[in-house]
């Protein structure tokens, strides 16, 4: 199950991570020109388009580094990246893939009840 929280939370993170980009490109896009912004509209909350457009592949991608290691921690991060993925952008054809990556992970690395290794994680 850590394997599975592995692969599946890096590439839920990667998959976040090019909506990411398009997002903040998207908020600088419409910020720098204001026809841009007139012709395709504003978003509401830029600042937390930005923030959730980083710290979402980054807590994914090391969420899904540390489960084989720390399942807990690393669960606990793959989850609150799936939350703040949806919390974000919603629930969208490009989203659902990286909401669902990172949520199976999160619930498959907490799920991981024995460790590996001798050091317990809870």
């Amino acid at each position: 199950m850590r394997v599975a929280a592995l692969m599946l939370g890096v590439i839920g993170g990667l998959f976040a991570m090019l909506i990411g980009f398009f997002s903040y490109g998207y908020t600088e896009l419409a910020n720098q020109h204001a026809a841009f912004a007139d012709t395709f509209g504003t978003v509401d909350n830029p600042d937390l388009i930005r923030a959730a457009s980083f710290l979402a592949p980054l807590l994914a991608i090391a969420g899904g580094a540390m489960a084989p290691a720390r399942a807990l921690w690393g669960g606990i991060l793959l989850l609150i990246a799936g939350g703040l993925i949806y919390y974000a952008f919603g629930f969208g054809v490009f989203t659902m893939f990286p909401i669902g990556f990172c949520l199976t992970a999160g619930i498959l690395a907490i799920a991981a009840g024995k460790p590996d290794e001798p050091k317990a994680h809870f």
